[in-house]
């Protein structure tokens, strides 16, 4: 296993990562950026999906072993991930990573320890990012795992919008991982009859990659799990 290097002299608390979440200003950008990402039809990106996506981020690196710092700026990463779509969808991922570079400032992080975050915050996409820490790998992994009918605002099958079928149809979502074996698996309950698992294909193909490079990134092998099926 590689040595770990990335947050030598770091000192983040639970209590500051807490205070964070709680902050106002964070708050209110979650907040509006779910409601901007409403108004132009897309699922729920909101308070929930930010809370999806900080627990999964810190249960990948906590199954991998990793320590107790790495797993809180995981976490932090992964809650803020997604406020720049506030002022807009395209390359939402880097202007999240300007917003939160004062929001972290104000709470006394160390700059290594900021410029972690801001660097998994700006790299979450799968149209443009990457991997480049154990950090931002691990919250690549935790949004596209994120599939579950709670995202879809109001489903109507008359529609036939296949983002909403998708995850109306997606009843269960879990990230598993073996420390031993080296394995990240999503494991996916879908009902078959409101969409199929090539219609889930066809919209996520580039998700399940960006995934896998990040398991890869991890020392991983990355599997996809749908209805006790391993298909990758």
């Amino acid at each position: 296993m590689k040595e770990n290097t990335l947050t030598e002299k770091a000192g983040l608390t639970k209590e500051a990562v807490h205070q964070i979440m709680i902050d106002t200003e964070v708050h209110t950008y979650i907040g509006l950026a779910d409601e901007h990402m409403a108004a132009i039809g897309y699922t729920e990106h909101g308070f929930r999906h930010a809370k999806v996506t900080s627990d999964m981020a810190a249960h990948i690196l906590s199954g991998l072993g990793r320590d107790e710092n790495e797993i809180l700026l995981a976490s932090l990463a992964g809650y803020l991930h997604d406020i720049g779509n506030m002022v807009g969808r395209a390359f939402h991922g880097q202007t999240g990573a300007f917003l939160a570079y004062e929001i972290t400032k104000r709470f006394g992080m160390s700059d290594r320890e900021r410029g972690i975050v801001l660097s998994a915050i700006g790299n979450h996409e799968e149209d443009y990012g990457s991997p480049l820490n154990d950090i931002s790998a691990a919250v690549i992994i935790a949004d596209k795992a994120d599939v579950h009918r709670s995202r879809v605002r109001k489903f109507d099958p008359s529609a036939h919008d296949i983002h909403d079928q998708v995850n109306y149809a997606c009843v269960k979502s879990n990230i598993n991982v073996s420390r031993e074996e080296r394995n990240i698996t999503l494991v996916l309950s879908v009902d078959t009859t409101i969409a199929s698992v090539m219609e889930y294909f066809e919209i996520f193909l580039s998700r399940m990659t960006a995934s896998r490079a990040s398991s890869e990134h991890l020392g991983c092998a990355f599997h996809l799990m749908i209805n006790n099926v391993v298909l990758s």
